[in-house]
This record gives structure tokens, sequence and C-alpha cells, in this order.
């Protein structure tokens, strides 16, 4: 089968590899969708991201939906043809984490595509994977494979929204629209938001935020003054969604959130500086968010009813002979959104 290597930064191969077997407890999926990810952006364009570097090659991506080819033995819930959403995150589900039901904390976590660990995980961007059956989740019929492999992203945003709390009669802030940005907005819309703004530096992005649910979207580079109605009576929204992780969207975010408003860090970024004084000041509490467990079933849920509309956020299918291209597009924000790579 052919699978997506990373090597080192900028050196992305197509390679042949063996296809596994299912074992107990196991499926093999027929790959057909899988969703370029920023993490995958930063091992193709970096080797890498913070301290964390490649130390082997590495079969990138976690963002894939396909269709179930074979059983392995006491699988009982699915079926050969079934198309399921698969959850990249293997919990160890013994470890004090995932016993207090904080799975994404796991010490032990197994999670597609990452140079955490060494040997590597690696990753779904193969034609033939092999997964958990509990890591499949259907797919109703009448959704696309391209819907469906959203829905590692969007729960890394409802998962947000459940560090946030209840968003019932509140004004929320996203700052920054890139996918995981703009699936924010979608995860706040479905759950009640009274008013969405975003903020972004690309009229690119900022058009699509609106397409998925923003009321009201500014660019802070050409229209920063936009932004300067919100910062009366010492703030406007209830709730910051900081999803760049760039310090001056932290920064203006906080500007224009209310009294003991909530922040909610999903963007990663390097190290940054905050206005301590604002944050006792005006009491804020800072919460982050990182991955998600249960919330990828929701993901699937909402989609598979179809409560949520993603398909405004694929800019464009690229074959799997040109992933490498699919790359580039990717980390082009004047251009794309959401690529995703046809298996």
């Amino acid at each position: 089968m052919k699978t997506v290597v990373i090597h080192k930064a900028l050196d992305l191969r197509l390679e042949d590899r063996d296809a596994a077997t299912p074992a107990v407890g196991q499926v093999s999926i027929a790959v057909k969708r899988g969703g370029i990810c920023g993490s995958d952006l930063h091992y193709y364009r970096h080797g890498g991201f913070g301290t964390i570097r490649l130390q082997e090659p590495m079969i990138l991506g976690h963002e894939v939906a396909g269709q179930i080819t074979a059983l392995g033995s006491g699988v009982t819930n699915l079926k050969i043809g079934d198309a399921v959403a698969v959850s990249p995150s293997r919990a160890c589900g013994r470890c004090m984490y995932c016993q207090r039901g904080q799975q994404n904390q796991c010490l032990d976590m197994m999670f597609y595509g990452s140079a955490m660990r060494v040997p590597h995980v690696q990753g779904a961007f193969q034609q033939l994977l092999v997964a958990e059956a509990s890591q499949c989740h259907k797919v109703a019929d009448g959704i696309s494979m391209e819907e469906a492999a959203f829905a590692e992203p969007f729960a890394v945003t409802l998962h947000a929204i459940v560090r946030a709390g209840s968003l019932a009669n509140k004004r929320v802030l996203v700052t920054g629209c890139g996918p995981i940005g703009a699936l924010a907005i979608v995860s706040a819309r479905a759950h009640g938001a009274q008013e969405l703004v975003a903020t972004d530096v690309s009229d690119f992005t900022l058009g699509l935020a609106r397409k998925v649910g923003a009321d009201h979207t500014v660019n802070v580079t050409t229209h920063a003054e936009g932004i300067m109605p919100f910062k009366s009576n010492k703030g406007s929204f209830d709730i910051l969604i900081e999803a760049s992780g760039n310090e001056q969207a932290l920064r203006l975010g906080l500007e224009v959130l209310r009294p003991r408003g909530i922040l909610i860090q999903l963007g990663l970024g390097g190290e940054v500086t905050i206005p301590q004084n604002l944050i006792v000041a005006k009491e804020i509490e800072i919460r982050g968010s990182f991955r998600f467990h249960e919330e990828f079933a929701l993901a699937v849920d909402l989609i598979n009813r179809r409560r949520v509309d993603l398909k405004p956020l694929l800019t464009e299918v690229v074959p799997l002979q040109e992933a490498e291209r699919g790359f580039q597009l990717a980390g082009d924000r004047a251009r794309a959104m959401k690529v995703q790579i046809a298996f």
C-alpha cells in the first residue's frame, strides 16, 4: 500500500509499506479521505514543533475516514462495508488520568502521526489502516467521506466548548480563523452562543468564518479600528477562544474580554508574555484546551444528523500522488482552509 511519510523538513515521500492484518478487536479500513492538519504542516515545514523533532521516518496524518474492509475476531459492532470516521486517539485506559475520565491527558497515549514518542506513533495517511474497533465511529448514509474526515478537528473545538462551559446568552470572540478557529465558530454556534465575532489577518479566512456562523468579523491588520467598539465598558465578550497561538491576538482578546470572562487557549505557539495586571484587575480565568476524548463521538453524531455544515471549509481534495502539492496549498492561508488527500 502507499503511505505519506515525512523524513525531515521538506522531505515528504510516497512510500510502499506492507499492509497489516487486523488482530483481535481490530479492523482494517480502506482510507478514503485524510485532512492535512496544522501539526502535519509543522512536521513538513520544520521537521517538528517546539522541542519535538523527528527522530525517524514517520507516516503523517490523523484526520481520516474510510470503509471497513476486514474484521478481526471479536468485532461485532461493525461490518465489512461500513463507512467510519477514525479517532486517532488511543488512550491506555489504565493510568491515573484515564481512570479519572481525563483520557486526553493519558500518560501512555498513542496518537496517530506523533513524534512525541520514540519509536514514533505512525499516522493514518495510508491506504489500508488497521485500527481498534473502538476507534471507529459509523458514518451515516448520505454523509460524504470529506465531511466525515472533519470529525477529528471538529472534536478538538467541541472539547474547547466543554472547557468554556455554557454558552447560553454569551458573547464569544474567536481570534484566529484557520481550520480550528473556523470550527470553533461552528461549535460555539451549535452550543447556543448569543453572538460570535471573529478576528484574523486574512480576508479569505474571515469570509469563510462568516459562512459558518460568525456574526461579525474584523481584519485586525487592515481594519484594526473595527475592534475598538468592543473595548468599551471594560470589554464586550464573555468568552475568548484564542485559536491563533499569537501573542498579539491574545493581548487584544484580553482587552475586549469582560471582567470575570473566560479565556480558552486553544491555539499552540511559542512562549508568550501576558498582561498580568489586566488579568488580575478583570479577574479573568485562563483555561487550556487539549485534544478531546468523548467529543469525537459527538462530532460524528452532529455531522451524521446534519446539525452542522462543514463543507464550506473544504478548499480542495488532492489525489494521493499530489500529496506534497496538498501540503503546500494547506499552508497558504490566503488560498486554503482545509485540504484533504484522496487515498
